[in-house]
């Protein structure tokens, strides 16, 4: 079977959501351009380090090409993901890149493969591999989306202040206190 791979040029939603409850949160990017969604499944630290590397590549572009680095937005998309929510792939293998001539930061998000993937197939239109959703973005739709995906991955579940771990709940084992509960004194 052939490789599909569903290219937005100029979309016009870019964004990353939940679905779930803090601490049982599926994570998703959704692409929207015109008439067409595509959304994709992937794991909350995917979306973090997607981010990351957002802002660290507008911050390399602007170095190199002596752009202005978008600011912050004030006016970010928080309107949740569109229905009906009907994931095309999980995702394996991310890639990220600037192409110069439409000025854009390119995502390409690689569905999960048996296969190792050779490097060569991402941003690249082979017939074979796995399938794909590639997302042209300008640098202000760059850095909208790096954060609300901040925001998003941020809004789950408290972190315990020894371990750090996310709060549960239904209750914490802390492991800095080996499972055993710190009682309150007067002193506290």
């Amino acid at each position: 079977m052939s490789r599909v791979i569903h290219v937005f040029r100029q979309p016009e939603r870019f964004v990353a959501g939940t679905v779930g409850e803090p601490g049982d949160r599926s994570f998703y990017l959704q692409a929207i351009q015109e008439a067409r969604t595509v959304s994709v499944l992937l794991e909350k630290q995917q979306v973090s380090v997607l981010a990351e590397r957002i802002t660290a590549l507008l911050q390399e572009v602007a170095r190199r090409f002596g752009s202005d680095t978008p600011d912050a937005t004030s006016d970010a998309d928080a309107d949740p993901l569109a229905v009906p929510l009907e994931e095309e792939f999980l995702v394996g293998t991310m890639g990220l890149g600037w192409d110069a001539d439409s000025r854009s930061i390119v995502v390409e998000l690689l569905a999960v493969s048996e296969e190792e993937v050779d490097e060569s197939v991402v941003l690249d239109d082979t017939e074979e591999g796995p399938d794909a959703l590639r997302v042209f973005l300008s640098p202000d739709q760059a850095r909208a989306f790096a954060e609300r995906a901040e925001r998003v991955v941020s809004a789950g579940r408290a972190p315990c202040p020894l371990c750090a771990e996310p709060l549960d709940p239904a209750g914490h084992v802390c492991i800095r206190l080996h499972g055993y509960h710190r009682r309150a004194t007067l002193a506290d």
